[in-house]
């Protein structure tokens, strides 16, 4: 059989469909509830590769494999002083590949895996309570 037929074979949503994460992406405030506890989607997708949708937060170092997703763009960081809570509306990502940046107010869709708990980044000491891992993204 040639590629044709194989291809004449196969639904037209299918061939139709990009790749991309199993669900739509998510809110970042939907990973948590009230309480700043995470929530049952959160739980869910623990150890998943999952997208989210926002903003990338000005990058806290040239070069780097790592960013922060933000809910509303941010022309600066607001969240990077030392003993501020953790603001429920952001994503800390860390990319497969060093980040090409992107104006603050471009929306980014970014995809990975997801780790929820405390974790200190041992490159750049930054904080999270949640994180996309072996992460992509992409404008839309």
């Amino acid at each position: 059989m040639n590629r044709r037929k194989l291809l004449a074979l196969l639904p037209l949503p299918l061939l139709a469909t990009p790749l991309r994460a199993a669900e739509d992406p998510v809110r970042l405030r939907d990973l948590y509830n009230k309480d700043l506890s995470f929530s049952p989607l959160a739980m869910s997708r623990e150890g998943r590769r999952m997208a989210a949708r926002g903003f990338m937060a000005p990058p806290l170092r040239a070069n780097s494999v790592f960013f922060v997703l933000t809910n509303r763009p941010m022309a600066v960081c607001p969240f990077c002083e030392p003993g501020m809570p953790w603001p429920d509306d952001i994503l800390a990502v860390r990319a497969r590949r060093v980040v090409d940046v992107v104006p603050f107010n471009v929306p980014i869709v970014a995809e990975g895996l997801l780790e929820l708990g405390d974790h200190v980044d041992p490159e750049l000491g930054f904080y999270s309570r949640v994180r996309l891992t072996d992460a992509t993204f992409r404008r839309v």
